[in-house]
C-alpha cells in the first residue's frame, strides 16, 4: 500500500502547464481543468486547459522544429529514445503510481504498463537506424531507380485514457525515430502521465518543439483547427469507432496520413478439446486486465456447449475471489471504472442481458460508496440478442454464449462490424491454423489471453481501424516513400 506522502510527492513533481516549444506555459486566460481520482472522486491536481489558440501555438512549435529534427542523424534520434527508456526504468515506480492515481488500475498492472510502454522506446530506438531504401537499374536499362524514405512531417496524436503511458509511447516513439515532430493531446481524464513523460523527454535532451503537449477539456474544439491546418501531415487516434470516423472525415480535407486504432468486440472462442485450466487463466487475463477497460479485452466468450457449464463455474469462482478497491492497496485485482458514465453503461449492458435470459454467476451490481466501482461479473447463457454481444463492454463483465460446431463458432466470432483481436483455445494444431485464416481480425491470440508486444504490429480491420502501431510496420506510418530516376548516360 502506498502512503499519502508518496502520492503527494509524485503529484507535486508534475508540471501542470502546457508543454509548447520546450517551455511549460499556462493556458490562454489561465484556464485549468481538474484531474480526478476515480477511486475516491477527489481532485488530485489542477492542470492547464488548452484553448484553440494554445493548440495553434503547439502546432507552430512542431512545424518550426520539423526540418532540424528530420535532419538529425538517425543514430542520434535512436540514442535519445534509448536514454528515455533507461530513465523510465529508473522511475518506473513513480510512473506506475501516477497511472494508478489518475486512472485507477491496480498498481501491479500499472507496473506492467510501464514495462510495456517502455518497450516502444527501446524498440523504435533500434528501428531509427534501420530506415532504408533501395537502388538498382530499371527493367528497361534506361536509368537507375532510387527509392528512399523521408519523414511524413508534423503529426497530431489524440490518445485515450485507459493506458496513459503506453498509448503515448506507442505513437511518440516511432514518430521521433522517423524524424517527425509531434503535438499530442492526452485525454482530459488521465493527462498527468503524458505530462510526466514530456518532462522526461525534456530531461534526456529532446530539442524544443519536437514534442508538444496540450491537455484540454474541449477536445473537438481544440483538435479541429489543428487537423484543418495544411501544415499538419499526420493524424493518429486511439479511441471509439464513432469518434474515429468523424476524425477521418476531418482529415480527408487535407488528405492527411491517418492511423486509427478504434473499437473492439473481441471473441474468445473455447473449443471442446481446449486445456480448460489454460482457457480459464487466459480468460481472466483477456477480460479483467485493466478492469476490462481495454480495446483488446475479450468481449464475447463463445464456448463449446459441452464445457460451457464447467468453464462458467471456474471463472465465477475466480471472479468471486477478486478483491475490489483502490489500486494503491495491496492485493487489489479490480480498481474503479474511469467515471460514473462508465459504471452506468456497464450496468445497462448487464441489465439488458439478464432481462433477455442471462444467468448471473458472479457480481452483476454497482458497488455503492465513494468512487466508481462495478463488481466483476460473470454471465451465463447470454442470448444472441443481448446488447453486450454487439457493443463493446468497457468494464469487468464476462458473458458466455455457446456453440456446437466449428463453423458455428466462426460465424458467431465474425458476426460483428469490428475486427481488432480474437482469442482461440484449442489443442488441435490444424484447427488453430484454420482459425488464423478464418477469423476476421487484425490480431489473434492462440492459447493465450495477451497478444500485445512492441515488436508486433498492433491494429485491426473493418470498423476497428486502419494502420499499425509497433513492429517493423510501425515506423512506416511516419515515413513517405520517394522514387527518383537517374537516366543512364
Amino acid at each position: 500500500m502506498t502512503t499519502a506522502t508518496q502520492e503527494a510527492t509524485v503529484l507535486d513533481r508534475i508540471n501542470g502547464g502546457l508543454f509548447i516549444g520546450g517551455e511549460w506555459v499556462d493556458a490562454e486566460g489561465g484556464k485549468t481543468l481538474a484531474v480526478i481520482d476515480p477511486a475516491t472522486g477527489a481532485t488530485i491536481k489542477e492542470i492547464a486547459d488548452a484553448s484553440v489558440a494554445d493548440g495553434t501555438k503547439a502546432l507552430d512549435a512542431a512545424v518550426a522544429a520539423q526540418d532540424a529534427w528530420a535532419a538529425t542523424a538517425p543514430r542520434e534520434r535512436g540514442e535519445l529514445l534509448r536514454r528515455a527508456f533507461d530513465l523510465l526504468q529508473e522511475r518506473k515506480e513513480d510512473f506506475a503510481l501516477l497511472m494508478t492515481l489518475e486512472m485507477g488500475k491496480p498498481l501491479a498492472e500499472a507496473r506492467g504498463e510501464v514495462a510495456y510502454g517502455g518497450e516502444f522506446l527501446r524498440w523504435f530506438s533500434e528501428e531509427a537506424v534501420r530506415i532504408s531504401g533501395r537502388y538498382g537499374l530499371n527493367p528497361e536499362g534506361t536509368g537507375n531507380m532510387i527509392v528512399s524514405q523521408r519523414p511524413v512531417g508534423p503529426s497530431f496524436f489524440i490518445t485515450p485514457w485507459n493506458f496513459p503511458l503506453a498509448m503515448a509511447t506507442r505513437k511518440i516513439a516511432p514518430a521521433l525515430a522517423a524524424g517527425c515532430t509531434v503535438v499530442i493531446k492526452p485525454p482530459a481524464l488521465t493527462p498527468l502521465t503524458t505530462l510526466a513523460f514530456a518532462a522526461l523527454l525534456e530531461e534526456v535532451g529532446l530539442p524544443a518543439g519536437v514534442v508538444n503537449v496540450i491537455a484540454t477539456s474541449t477536445s473537438s474544439k481544440v483538435s479541429g483547427p489543428i487537423i484543418a491546418d495544411p501544415r499538419l501531415r499526420k493524424l493518429s487516434f486511439t479511441g471509439s469507432t464513432e469518434v474515429g470516423r468523424s476524425l477521418m472525415k476531418e482529415a480527408a480535407q487535407g488528405i492527411l496520413r491517418t492511423s486509427m486504432e478504434l473499437g473492439g468486440n473481441a471473441p474468445f472462442v473455447i473449443f471442446e478439446d481446449a486445456d480448460l485450466d489454460k482457457a480459464v487463466d487466459g480468460a481472466m487475463l483477456a477480460k479483467f486486465r485493466n478492469i476490462g477497460q481495454a480495446c483488446t479485452a475479450a468481449n464475447r466468450f463463445i464456448v463449446h456447449e459441452s464445457i460451457a457449464h464447467e468453464f462458467g463455474k471456474r471463472v465465477a469462482e475466480r471472479v468471486q475471489a477478486m478483491r475490489v478497491g483502490r489500486g494503491t492497496e495491496d492485493g487489489i485485482a479490480i480498481g474503479p471504472l474511469i467515471d460514473a458514465k462508465a459504471v452506468a453503461s456497464t450496468d445497462e449492458l448487464v441489465s439488458d442481458a439478464v432481462a433477455k435470459g442471462a444467468t448471473v454467476l458472479a457480481g452483476g451490481t454497482v458497488i455503492e460508496g465513494e468512487g466508481t466501482f462495478y463488481a466483476p461479473t460473470v454471465l451465463g447463457s447470454v442470448s444472441a440478442d443481448a446488447r453486450l454481444l454487439r457493443e463493446e463492454i468497457f468494464g469487468p463483465v464476462l458473458g458466455i454464449t455457446t456453440f456446437s460446431t466449428e463453423d458455428e463458432a466462426v460465424s458467431l466470432a465474425n458476426n460483428t462490424e469490428y475486427g481488432l483481436v480474437s482469442y482461440v483455445f484449442t489443442q488441435d494444431l490444424a484447427r488453430g491454423h484454420r482459425m488464423i485464416n478464418r477469423l476476421a481480425t487484425g490480431m489473434m491470440g492462440l492459447n493465450t489471453g495477451l497478444v500485445s508486444n512492441a515488436a508486433a504490429p498492433f491494429g485491426g480491420i473493418k470498423q476497428s481501424g486502419i494502420g499499425r502501431e509497433g513492429g517493423l510496420e510501425g515506423i512506416h506510418e511516419y515515413l513517405d516513400t520517394k522514387y527518383t530516376l537517374i537516366p543512364v548516360s
